[in-house]
Order: C-alpha cells, then sequence, then structure tokens
C-alpha cells in the first residue's frame, strides 16, 4: 500500500499557509481515491483543524457557503477549494445535513464520518503522506465499494449515499461489497433514500447515464429498490414481454430500454435519456394479434403515451424545459420509417416535423434502438444502418439546397404582405403558411416576387368577396 502521494504544487502553497499559521490540512474525498486509481485530479475538498472562522482569516477571498456545517469555500490560483473543519455529527433528521456539528480533534475521527472506505483516505498538504484508518487503499485495489463501518448506519444518516453508492459502482467498476449491498434494499434505507430531493437524485441519475455503460447502474437501481422510488414508471417494463412469431425482439421491455441507453453515445446525455424512455409506455400499449398458431405484440401508440410518461418522470426529477421538451420530441418520433423512395419534399417535410437540430440526435436515438434488440452494436452493412446512412446524407443534401425549412426561410416576411395589402393577424398567417407549404414541395418558388404574385392570388381568390 502507498504511504504517500504526489501533491500539486499550488495545493502545496496552499498547505503551507495552513502550516505556517500552525494548523493541519489534509487533501480528502474523491480526489485522494482518484489520485489512488491514477486517474486525473479536478476537485480539491480539503479538511483542517482550523475553525471556518480561522480559514476565512488566512485567506483573502473566502465564500461561508456551509459555515454552519464547518465548510468554506477559499478562492485561490482560479479556482474554488471547499475546506470543511474536522467533525463528528450527530443524527441527520433531513437524510442529508448532521442536526449538530462538533468539531474533532484530529483527521481519523473525521474520517470515521465518511461515507465509503476509498473515500475515508487523506493525503498531509504538507508532503502527501496518507492516512487510511479503514484500509480503503485494499478496497480500492481490490474495487470494492464499502461503507465505513456498519452500513445500516452510514446509510441511515444520510439518503444521498445509496445512490452514491450505486453511481460510483458504474463510473469506477467496482463491485458493492455484500453487506453494503444488502443494506441498500432495506426498507429503512429505502425509506431515508426516498427523502432526498428530486434535485439531488436528477444529479446523481444524470452521471450515472453518463458512465461508459449505464446499464450496471440501471441494473443495480432496479434490483435494490432505488429506481422505482423515483422512476415508478420503469416497473410495468419488466416481464413485458415483446417476443413473438417475427422474432423482432430478445429481451422484455425493461432489459431493452436499459441496453438501448448502453448504445447511446456516452456524452450525448440528450439521447441517453430518449432511449431510457423511448418505449416505456409499450406496457400499457400492448396488444397480442394471433394469426393461426403464430402470433404477433403490438405496441400501437407507445411512441405518444411514451413521450407524455417521459415529459412527466423529467419533470419529477425537475430536468430544465429544454431538456424535457428535447427528450420528449426524441420519444414522440422515434418510430419514424425511411424509405429509399421518399422524393425530396417528403425529406423536407420530415426536417421541418422533426426540427433540423434534431435530426442528428433521432438517428443516434434509431441506432440505441437497434442496439437494445441485441445488446450489441448493429452491423454497419445492415439494412437498418444503411437507412440511417442514406437518411442522413438526404437530410444534409437538403439542408445545403437552402431550402426553406420553417416560415422564418421564405424569401418574403409579414412586412413584405402588408405592403401589397395584406392585413396582419390570421389572414396573413394563414397565406404565410400556404406559401410555406409551396414552397416546401418545390424550393425553387422561393423567391420574392414570385411568392409576392402568390400571395396576391391566394388573397384575392379566399378572402376577398
Amino acid at each position: 500500500m502507498k504511504k504517500a502521494i504526489s501533491i500539486p504544487s499550488e495545493l502545496k502553497k496552499v498547505g503551507s499557509i495552513f502550516s505556517d499559521a500552525g494548523y493541519k490540512a489534509y487533501l480528502v474525498g474523491g480526489a485522494v481515491r482518484d489520485a489512488l486509481l491514477g486517474k486525473p485530479v479536478h476537485d480539491w475538498d480539503l479538511a483542517t483543524n482550523a475553525t471556518p472562522q480561522q480559514v476565512m482569516k488566512l485567506f483573502r477571498k473566502v465564500i461561508p457557503t456551509g459555515i454552519a456545517h464547518g465548510t468554506v469555500t477559499v478562492r485561490i490560483f482560479n479556482r474554488s477549494i471547499e475546506v470543511t473543519t474536522f467533525r463528528t455529527e450527530s443524527t441527520y433528521s433531513d437524510g442529508r445535513h448532521p442536526d449538530a456539528v462538533a468539531y474533532a480533534a484530529t483527521i481519523e475521527e473525521d474520517l470515521s464520518r465518511r461515507d465509503f472506505t476509498m473515500n475515508a483516505i487523506a493525503a498531509d498538504l504538507t508532503d502527501g503522506t496518507l492516512a487510511d484508518p479503514f484500509d480503503g487503499q485494499a478496497d480500492i485495489q481490490h474495487k470494492i465499494i464499502r461503507t465505513v463501518g456498519n452500513p445500516y448506519d452510514r446509510f441511515a444518516e444520510d439518503g444521498l449515499r445509496p445512490v452514491r453508492a450505486v453511481r460510483f459502482a458504474g463510473q469506477l467498476g467496482f463491485t458493492i461489497e455484500e453487506q453494503t449491498l444488502k443494506a441498500l434494499s432495506d426498507a429503512e434505507v429505502l425509506k431515508k433514500t426516498d427523502s432526498i430531493s428530486r434535485e439531488r437524485f436528477r444529479d446523481e441519475w444524470c452521471k450515472m447515464l453518463l458512465t461508459p455503460k449505464p446499464s450496471l447502474c440501471i441494473k443495480l437501481l432496479e434490483q435494490t429498490g432505488i429506481l422505482n422510488l423515483f422512476i415508478p414508471q420503469f416497473t410495468a417494463c419488466r416481464g413485458s414481454e415483446q417476443k413473438d412469431s417475427r422474432g423482432y425482439h430478445v429481451f422484455d421491455v425493461a432489459d431493452h430500454l436499459i441496453y438501448a441507453t448502453d448504445g447511446a453515445p456516452q456524452d450525448n446525455l440528450i439521447v441517453r435519456l430518449a432511449a431510457f424512455y423511448h418505449d416505456i409506455a409499450k406496457p400499457q400499449c400492448r396488444s397480442i394479434e394471433q394469426q393461426g398458431e403464430a402470433f404477433a405484440i403490438h405496441f400501437y401508440g407507445h411512441e405518444t403515451a411514451g413521450e407524455k410518461i417521459a415529459r412527466t418522470s423529467m419533470t419529477d426529477l425537475k430536468f430544465s424545459n429544454e431538456q424535457i421538451n428535447a427528450v420528449a420530441l426524441l420519444v414522440r418520433e422515434h418510430m419514424f420509417y425511411y424509405e429509399s423512395s421518399w422524393k425530396d419534399a417528403t425529406v423536407r417535410r420530415f426536417i421541418i416535423r422533426v426540427g433540423k437540430e434534431n435530426i442528428e440526435n433521432l438517428l443516434l436515438l434509431r441506432i440505441a434502438d437497434m442496439y437494445g434488440k441485441n445488446n450489441c452494436m448493429p452491423d454497419a452493412r445492415s439494412d437498418g444502418m444503411l437507412s440511417i446512412y442514406e437518411l442522413r446524407e438526404r437530410t444534409a443534401e437538403v439542408e445545403a439546397q437552402h431550402s426553406a425549412l420553417s416560415i422564418k426561410d421564405l424569401a418574403v416576411n409579414g412586412k413584405d404582405l402588408m405592403q401589397i395589402g395584406i392585413p396582419a393577424g390570421k389572414t396573413m398567417g394563414a397565406i404565410l403558411k400556404e406559401l410555406f407549404e409551396t414552397v416546401t414541395e418545390s424550393p425553387a418558388m422561393n423567391e420574392k416576387e414570385k411568392l409576392l404574385t402568390l400571395a396576391q392570388n391566394i388573397f384575392a381568390q379566399k378572402y376577398t368577396s
């Protein structure tokens, strides 16, 4: 086991400020864990025997971000460094913050209140010497997530810890220790977990979805009962079979959604969310058509029902309206059916309906959907993938033609129509819509003089007597 880690030069300077004033300061938490794993360290969290008031005297710019809990944020070297006084804590009535904070004398006592052994290691800022009272290095070496002490006690203190355990398992590729895993499903632990804010779960959920294989986290969330607390709509998907005589599917709806999420690009949260939700309404839309000895399972309308579920679930989890609308659109449109026989006008209508800014995400969702059918990336030469490549090319070609893909792309606007005597209001709106339909079908019509002539004719024929 390592006895020390390397401390960055800037952090050593911070440590000198503490030591010159007679205080001890340590790098703690994820930064030490990541350093031991050989990963880049981004966030610096410190623990010290200096009180928040004493820390505020040591540095020029200190923000009292959590002073009631012994925490302040020091701004130095263009960084924000969270500094917390050694502490021991009492009960957590709100499932997140201690009811009372008592300062501790040693770093070892401070580490005893932390969540997992891998996060209960501290490095002295002066020389990088490690304090590891709970043998966290051994658990890191064996890729194990284990609570500091009794898991029921640790989870009873903080309702977010069970969710973090699952997230760490997915992010780090670690296994949750047997007793720790068992405690996640305990009724009292689940009750405490359910007490955390939806925003806190959402933040952890998004981190899980951005791991290399979100299926690892989603399966753990489902297995422990945590998923049902925050996304109860998923429960009906488990055991909802899709396999019929046609052989389209191998997995039930739940596993299909889980694997489809793996199949979406890791850096694209919107597509991963859409992959998770895209078939979530299938259980409620399921019907069986018997054809002699053969049978077909149908899910008519699941895309529109799924859009509603996605909106409800994401609203409950406090996602932004922009994120909700982007995911809902992909869920609603994911059943599009492209054929090579589509005319350019049909491609333009597709772009107009979906929105050119959403085309690529929709194609990525289709690939994720195909991935979810067999839990592997579809063959690049398969009909489904060739169809995706062709549609991507055709939409790019149509966009390159500078076709009018919205009313604002027309060669005329409301002012132009007013100048030829068409009044503002519903009449003008209807005429602009008709002009847009014309240009969608025949892009060559998108010239000012042609459209003004057409607008005059429409106005004369339909709106004047």
